[in-house]
């Protein structure tokens, strides 16, 4: 549960990162002419978000929307009624996911200094991989999907959660309007997240059986746009996009974007809102064990006489 003063805080991407998706679904595809293999491209410095991460532990982090995401895992966990004796933690930042400390057969892959997505795991080898709230942060979302499937044994299990959907879109939407005023143009300020169309996809394409996506709504409340900003800071999630800028941003920008910001997102009492979408998925690698879909054809009742008969019904 959130401590009180956390709670207390709980109010009662697209187009880019689709781009990238898109581009990375054609990757390997043969054509009547072959095309050289195209690299995905980087769209996160993940160095940076290494060392921003780093400074955030430095300076107290702020754990609320991590803490809610590990107990939400453990309770995922414990609803799968199975062991998983072999199991890794991707990326989880802090202490990682508690359901998984303290086992000695927990393998702990954590972001270093360079931001490597190449996993160092062994073909089958693992029966679990759980990750909270680091794959937002990933270039290549379809090869590391890939790796940790071959990763997993027949019938083991991907269990993740990260920040997608409208995640602080009133942040970006502040931001834009008040650059576009101000400055007049727009600079890359919050990352593109994935929607669950977007994950579940590339769920099937790594060959993941079973999957399943959803989403968990977070709205947090704040004073003002500069307590959401330092928050974010805290969690080691601010501005690691490679076409960020690298100016320091006018005053009078960032008072404008507050302004828009209140006038625009905020609740009777003045306080302003927060929107972070947290978005689940998970599957398994195939195993015969597993239910299978129908056949196309070997369905022993029509769809229109089910209907017919509910209608007489």
């Amino acid at each position: 549960m959130l401590s009180a003063s956390m709670a207390e805080r709980l109010a009662p991407r697209h187009g880019l990162l689709k781009r990238r998706i898109a581009r990375a679904v054609g990757i390997g595809v043969t054509s009547v002419m072959a095309s050289p293999v195209q690299a995905p491209p980087v769209l996160f410095d993940r160095a940076l978000l290494h060392a921003r991460q780093r400074r955030a532990r430095a300076l107290g982090p702020a754990t609320f929307l991590l803490d809610r995401v590990d107990e939400d895992m453990a309770d995922r966990l414990a609803a799968v009624k199975r062991d998983f004796p072999d199991a890794a933690d991707l990326w989880t930042p802090g202490e990682g996911v508690s359901a998984l400390r303290g086992r000695a057969s927990v393998q702990r892959i954590a972001l270093d200094e360079t931001g490597e997505e190449r996993l160092p795991l062994a073909p089958e080898t693992l029966d679990l991989v759980a990750s909270a709230l680091a794959l937002q942060f990933v270039n290549d979302l379809p090869g590391v999907l890939a790796q940790v499937r071959r990763a997993l044994r027949p019938d083991g299990l991907l269990l993740a959660a990260m920040i997608g959907g409208d995640s602080l879109i009133e942040l970006r939407q502040a931001f834009a309007a008040a650059e576009a005023e101000c400055e007049g143009g727009v600079s890359p300020r919050v990352a593109p997240f994935a929607d669950l169309r977007d994950i579940g996809a590339l769920l099937q394409r790594a060959g993941f059986a079973l999957p399943v996506t959803d989403v968990d709504r977070v709205v947090v409340r704040y004073s003002n746009a500069f307590a959401l900003m330092q928050d974010l800071r805290r969690m080691g999630a601010a501005n690691v996009l490679i076409e960020r800028r690298r100016t320091l941003t006018r005053r009078t920008t960032m008072l404008r974007m507050a302004e828009i910001y209140a006038g625009r997102f905020a609740d009777p009492d003045g306080r302003i809102r927060a929107t972070f979408d947290v978005v689940w998925l998970s599957g398994w690698a195939p195993h015969a064990s597993q239910q299978q879909p129908l056949k196309p054809g070997s369905a022993k009742a029509s769809l229109a006489d089910a209907v017919r008969k509910a209608k007489r019904d």
